[in-house]
């Protein structure tokens, strides 16, 4: 946080919207502990600032990929339909029966957003108190999200400006119920509280620290909501984003090196499975090859880290380390593969059919599938070349990768060609 002067955000627009590397690392730091659970109230308060759940996910496998879509939504700032449809291929692909909302249109919008919106709130709160703590704000500020139906209790301590340390925090931080998209900012002065929407002055009302005896929590506040997301993590968040820049990209693909191998290992697999993340591949390559200016291509596109045995696999070859390295793919090696390989004619000579933007979705795939094999030549550039060949119907992927180590630490494609087993009539141009 900037200072005073900032405009923050409201948790839905936070949440939604661009990642910061502090929201990032809260969520990934509760990777490593993934719980099969039965119901939602399996896991209660702070428990969920060091563990991922969906309620009724009880099959390892089904919570990576539920997990690997999560993620992928808050590290990337993806919006609610691209998660549905991530969501959908999940339940599908694992045959997944008896989830709260099966059955109806309603059902399925109401559980997708429900996991949607509260891992993306919780992060954003979690990922914004550490931002506070390491401010050294003397002032908090309770706002209000501005629902259309909004809570009383949270209208009623929208504004109220609070030190750090009182105990409000501990039980009120929000957010504070299903749905609820308040959030704090920092201030340092009257003008300060002022300046984000604070009364200066302005006390809590009475009995905000009375509880319900039916939730056992306090007024206004939900069944297990009666603590501060991300306060018992807050150290160990801010010393993880302290490691990384604010660039997106290694935003995308930081702190997966501290988790457990095979979790990271099952995560990667699970992030190039997704629909979502074959979609962005091709609108990446369609980004650089069909350029507009109001959405400029980034530099880079990860495809997820390498598994633990790919990482191995090349070391052997290197004799260097290639730990927390990704797959990646650069505006380079997209103009590389249009420019040798987009030719039909040239192609249908090859024996190959030319690549098209639609074809780079298949990326993610090969990844995944591709033995790493090194070849005995090396890229103009006099790099070490790795091939992985993967066959999708009557085609076989060719892709073509070099291992980097300076600015990024990732393997990058090279280039991608098409081999097909039976070639169709000539081209005419």
């Amino acid at each position: 946080m900037s200072g005073e002067n900032e405009q923050h955000p409201s948790s839905v627009s936070g949440a939604l919207g661009r990642p910061f590397t502090e929201q990032v690392a809260f969520f990934r730091n509760k990777l490593g502990n993934q719980v099969p659970t039965r119901r939602w109230d399996d896991i209660t308060g702070a428990a969920h600032d060091d563990a991922f759940m969906v309620a009724g996910a009880v099959k390892a496998d089904l919570l990576s990929d539920l997990a690997a879509a999560v993620d992928k939504a808050i590290s990337e700032g993806r919006g609610i339909e691209e998660f549905r449809r991530d969501f959908r291929a999940i339940v599908k692909r694992h045959g997944w029966t008896g989830w709260a909302g099966e059955g109806s249109t309603g059902g399925e919008a109401w559980r997708v957003g429900v996991i949607y919106r509260t891992n993306s709130y919780t992060s954003y709160a979690a990922g914004r108190y550490a931002q506070l703590q390491a401010g050294n704000f003397p002032w908090w500020v309770y706002r209000h999200g501005g629902s259309l139906e909004p809570r009383p209790q949270h209208l009623s301590w929208d504004g109220t400006p609070l030190p750090p340390d009182h105990p409000f925090w501990r039980t009120h931080y929000p957010p504070s119920d299903w749905g609820c998209s308040c959030y704090v900012v920092g201030a340092r002065s009257a003008r300060g509280i002022k300046r984000v929407g604070g009364t200066p002055g302005k006390q809590l009302p009475d009995g905000w620290n009375s509880r319900d005896p039916k939730t056992g929590a306090p007024p206004g506040i939900g069944k297990g909501w009666d603590y501060a997301p991300g306060a018992s993590v807050s150290e160990t968040v801010q010393a993880m984003a302290s490691k990384v820049g604010a660039w997106e990209y290694q935003i995308g693909k930081a702190f997966m090196a501290s988790l457990p191998a095979g979790t990271a290992d099952a995560l990667a697999d699970s992030y190039r499975a997704l629909p979502g993340t074959a979609a962005d591949t091709r609108r990446y390559a369609a980004q650089v090859l069909e350029p507009r200016p109001d959405v400029p291509a980034p530099p880079a596109r990860t495809l997820g880290r390498l598994r633990s045995d790919q990482a191995r696999a090349l070391e052997a070859e290197l004799g260097r380390s290639v730990d927390g390295f990704d797959f990646s793919l650069d505006a380079s090696a997209v103009g590389h593969v249009r420019g040798e390989h987009g030719d039909p004619l040239k192609e249908w000579r090859s024996n190959q059919r030319a690549v098209t933007i639609a074809d780079f979705a298949q990326l993610p795939r090969i990844a995944s599938a591709g033995e790493l094999v090194r070849l005995p030549h090396k890229s103009d550039m006099g790099e070490d070349l790795f091939e992985q060949r993967v066959t999708i119907g009557n085609d076989t992927f060719v892709a073509r990768w070099v291992a980097r180590g300076r600015l990024r630490r990732t393997v990058a494609l090279k280039t991608l060609f098409i081999e097909v087993k039976k070639r169709g009539p000539k081209p005419t141009s």
